[in-house]
């Protein structure tokens, strides 16, 4: 499939391989639509296909394919797919829950039968049936980080049911489609022919194995011993797996973009340290997903006729019918075993509407090997744009249903450790008043500040909170809370975003100054993270008022006398004291995380010495 798109783009006489002007104007139009996308809680992938609809030739046809687009498109979709196995994690789906697998397999099955049967019922072909299955059942959750966060669902049972649904109906559907590519492969459904396709199958998984947990690893740790390792190397090494791993799925009549998935699983553990698999992940994600990608999805809407709205709109109509309710209604019936409610399960499947990269790329392909027709391609597409626009809305109704009749669980794993990046003295002074009622790691690339945490009996790892493995490692998994408190607004900022969008974690607060970057603040709205208070924290003066034992640690009373409201107000304005925890009944609970004070509580704060600061809050 590679080489074929390649020699095409190469061919065309005289022209230059590469029409760079409309590569140009391509990508272009692919930022701003995938920007406008993103701003407005859509995948960007929805905005790149769109643009190339109205901008392609279907509508307006300013944007015509071009030499070279065909071959760029392909190559991004196989490194992002190798971007997409590295960034899954085989625990993960070991460990996945049994409401996961029942959501995914009612997500998946109950549409796919649905799919296959309409296109049937319309005339089509039991090839073209197959492949509107496949993509009426594929769930894709580009918009989970952002819409969860909009909702506050990221602390709930439901969050953590989406998580493993997809992973694991991702997974399925490229095992599945790989089954179906390899039958085709074959041209008939014969026992010879079956028993063939399935020993190349073996064999492809078989030889990737091997090369995955043995000779890979082997060669990385030799040119690791030898000291050659270095940045550009780790790139080499992975684009080098992923593309070889993807030509061998081509041998084993398979698809290019099934081998780079496999090849991405592999990577992620074991080939290279943690530092680097993140930089060189980060890399492959950014020339992918950000360069390359783009190119395929825009272009995909250069194969939309509209003709379809005269000639097959009962089928166009069908299929997002069926795609809609199979998922919602598939997904709640399968869901009701787990005692959990219809109503959770209508919820849970309305989140898993919404389509994405995957059943695009997989009806592409189906497109170009000719499986499919151009009519069956372009409701395929239209499906996934109108499924994925509906999740936002039915999954707010879903949940707000849910808050009405009080069936909104928290997640039955309840994440109550804490995550603290910075080791100073005020976080040391968290840490102590957290460490009583829950656990408490503090994360600092300083190793003298973090062998002071030590020797205090506090848990500390001298590490970079922007590196998800170093987070892992301190606890982010079972974290419920991560509180940036370094004297670095940057560091802060951006350990949110890797706490939020790597790991979920639903509260994330981070110390802001007077000063910010626009772009700074624009990652903070966008992840959802929320200020430590609500003026502007100067970290470094509280650490020096701590160092120099300028500033110490006292309680204040709640009592039925105190004016709890005022009191609330003026610590969170941060001006005299700052507040560190409630302590309520026999829980500790960061200030930052308490919408009210009650009588009965007591707040630890600190507050400086050389002046009564302390009356002050309390007046």
């Amino acid at each position: 499939m590679v080489q074929s798109a390649m020699v095409v783009a190469a061919q065309g006489g005289g022209q230059p391989p590469i029409n760079l002007a409309q590569l140009l104007l391509v990508l272009v139009v692919a930022w701003t639509a995938g920007r406008l996308a993103s701003r407005v809680g859509y995948p960007s992938i929805l905005g790149e296909l769109l643009a190339g609809i109205l901008l392609g030739p279907a509508v307006i046809g300013l944007l015509r394919p071009a030499a070279g687009l065909e071959a760029i498109g392909e190559l991004g979709i196989i490194l992002m797919m190798l971007y997409i196995g590295m960034e899954i994690d085989p625990r993960d789906l070991r460990r996945a829950s049994v409401p996961g697998l029942l959501a995914a397999a009612g997500g998946f099955l109950v549409p796919f039968g649905l799919g296959y049967v309409t296109v049937l019922l319309f005339g089509g072909t039991v090839l073209e049936g197959l492949f509107v299955g496949i993509s009426v059942g594929v769930t894709s959750l580009a918009t989970k980080s952002r819409i969860l966060v909009d909702l506050r669902l990221l602390d709930t049972r439901i969050a953590y049911v989406l998580m493993a649904a997809a992973l694991l109906s991702d997974t399925a559907t490229l095992v599945i489609f790989a089954a179906i590519i390899g039958f085709v492969e074959v041209g008939a459904f014969d026992i010879g022919g079956t028993v063939l396709v399935a020993a190349e199958v073996v064999g492809f998984f078989a030889v990737t194995a091997v090369l995955g947990l043995l000779v890979v690893p082997w060669i990385t740790r030799r040119l690791r011993a030898a000291a050659m390792s270095d940045r550009a190397l780790d790139v080499a090494i992975v684009l080098s797996v992923g593309l070889g791993f993807a030509e061998l799925a081509e041998l084993a009549g398979l698809h290019a973009i099934l081998g780079a998935f496999v090849a991405g699983m592999y990577l992620r553990e074991g080939v290279l340290s943690h530092r680097a698999t993140h930089a060189v992940s980060q890399y492959v994600r950014d020339i992918s997903i950000g360069f390359l990608a783009p190119v395929f999805f825009v272009t995909v809407g250069f194969e939309i006729t509209l003709d379809v709205f005269d000639t097959d709109l009962a089928l166009l109509v069908s299929i997002i019918a069926v795609a809609t309710l199979g998922k919602v209604v598939g997904t709640a019936l399968f869901y009701l075993p787990t005692g959990h409610g219809l109503r959770e399960g209508l919820t849970v499947g309305a989140a898993m509407n919404g389509r994405g990269a995957v059943e695009i790329i997989v009806a592409g392909i189906g497109l170009e090997l000719g499986l499919i027709s151009t009519e069956v391609f372009t409701i395929l597409v239209f499906m996934a744009i109108a499924t994925t626009a509906s999740v936002p809305v039915l999954l707010k109704l879903g949940v707000e249903w849910l808050r009405r009749h009080g069936e909104l669980a928290r997640s039955e794993e309840r994440r109550r450790g804490v995550v603290i990046v910075g080791a100073g003295p005020v976080a040391r002074a968290l840490a102590h008043s957290l460490m009583p009622s829950r656990p408490v790691t503090l994360i600092d690339t300083n190793p003298t500040v973090t062998g002071i945490a030590r020797r205090e009996g506090l848990r500390a790892i001298t590490a970079d909170a922007l590196h998800e493995e170093e987070l892992r490692r301190s606890g982010m998994d079972d974290a419920g809370t991560l509180l940036a408190l370094t004297t670095n607004f940057e560091v802060n900022v951006l350990a949110a975003q890797r706490a939020r969008e790597d790991f979920l974690v639903p509260n994330v607060r981070v110390a802001l100054g007077a000063t910010m970057s626009e772009a700074l603040g624009a990652i903070v709205d966008e992840v959802g993270a929320e200020p430590m208070l609500d003026a502007p924290v100067d970290v470094g003066q509280w650490d020096q008022l701590l160092r120099g034992n300028r500033a110490r640690i006292d309680t204040l009373h709640v009592d039925d006398d105190t004016d709890a409201e005022a009191l609330l107000e003026r610590l969170r304005a941060g001006r005299s004291v700052f507040p560190l925890t409630v302590v309520r009944d026999h829980d500790r609970i960061p200030f930052v995380l308490v919408d009210e004070l009650l009588p009965g509580d007591r707040v630890v704060v600190v507050h400086r010495v050389d002046q009564d600061e302390r009356q002050q809050v309390l007046e």
